[in-house]
């Protein structure tokens, strides 16, 4: 099995709308509507973010989309196909991020997730990650989390 990360391109945007939805699809009846990266328009992500593939073979098994702000590195959305869970994936891209972030000398990395993503908040908790505020959102609570990197 070869696993390699690559930039995506705009051939991706099929791959990448169809991961996200399916990597977020379990969490609709949770909170009773699509999750945002279910609705998000990738080709337009794709031109202005930056999103890496991790490929088990030739399969577009995870993503990670990052947005570079003055100060911090934003995580847009990780996510993992349902077939390729619990392998790993998505600790290992949120690692890819965090290195992004220090080779483009920024101290933060921040994310944000649904608060009834209980399993979510316990990784990037195990993670390094600390909640930094908490704030309604859409009829629901956005929590906002922080990591320090060297």
């Amino acid at each position: 099995m070869v696993e390699t990360i690559r930039l995506a391109t705009p051939d991706d945007v099929a791959a990448v709308t169809s991961l996200t939805r399916a990597a977020y699809a379990k969490w609709v009846p949770v909170i009773g509507r699509e999750p945002l990266p279910m609705k998000a328009d990738y080709a337009v992500a794709i031109r202005d973010h930056r999103i890496d593939l991790l490929c088990d073979e030739s399969e577009v098994a995870a993503l990670v989309e990052t947005i570079q702000r003055p100060g911090d590195l934003l995580i847009e959305n990780v996510a993992v196909a349902p077939h390729f869970q619990k392998r790993g994936y998505g600790r290992r891209m949120l690692a890819h991020a965090e290195q992004i972030a220090i080779q483009s000398g920024l101290p933060e990395v921040r994310l944000y997730t649904n608060a009834k993503f209980a399993t979510n908040l316990r990784l990037y908790e195990s993670l390094g990650y600390a909640v930094e505020r908490v704030e309604p959102l859409y009829g629901g609570i956005i929590v906002h989390m922080l990591k320090r990197v060297p």
